[in-house]
């Protein structure tokens, strides 16, 4: 299985944002396009290896983690709660500071309840700072956090908590898959 994201993932372009080299891939980017196959493969994979057990809903980040939450919540009938980068100043809502390799913002977390059971799906994890935030983000609403998976690690991040990943992956002036969890 993955067969499809590995072989888009180690033909996928390099450019430089100052001395970081990033790839550039449908799943984590939307460009050039995304491929339902390679799409519904991670969505997929992730459902086989998640703790679904009780849980009462998905937490995904805007952008590239829409795609795959969405997928997610259809194939397993589980709301989707997405993690925007806009304020909607609901009563309750979160803001997540966060802060990567490459760039640093704000999102808006809604909608997650005291007590329930949530998953968190994104697309990539390099530096873990989004998770890191959305963590405690998700902490403050008094939710419990079943379960985490990537469908991409790139490095080593630590958040804090175990979390799953499809595939690793080095990057120098290509891809390089270094290793498949599923």
């Amino acid at each position: 299985m993955l067969k499809r994201l590995i072989k888009s993932l180690e033909t996928c372009p390099i450019v430089q944002r100052g001395d970081y080299n990033y790839f550039i891939h449908p799943i984590t980017d939307g460009v050039p396009s995304l491929d339902p196959a390679v799409l519904r493969e991670v969505a997929t994979a992730m459902i086989k290896v998640l703790d679904l057990n009780g849980v009462d809903r998905i937490v995904a980040a805007e952008a590239m983690g829409i795609p795959i939450g969405s997928i997610i919540s259809c194939m397993t009938d589980l709301p989707l709660n997405i993690v925007r980068k806009r304020e909607y100043l609901l009563p309750g809502e979160i803001p997540v500071h966060q802060v990567t390799g490459y760039s640093k913002g704000q999102l808006f977390l809604n909608g997650v309840q005291e007590g329930e059971r949530v998953v968190i799906v994104d697309d990539v994890i390099s530096t873990g700072g989004t998770t890191r935030a959305l963590l405690a983000a998700l902490d403050k609403t008094g939710a419990e956090v079943a379960d985490i998976c990537f469908a991409i690690r790139r490095g080593t991040a630590d958040i804090g908590r175990p979390y799953k990943v499809l595939v690793s992956v080095e990057v120098t002036d290509r891809v390089r898959v270094v290793d498949r969890y599923f």
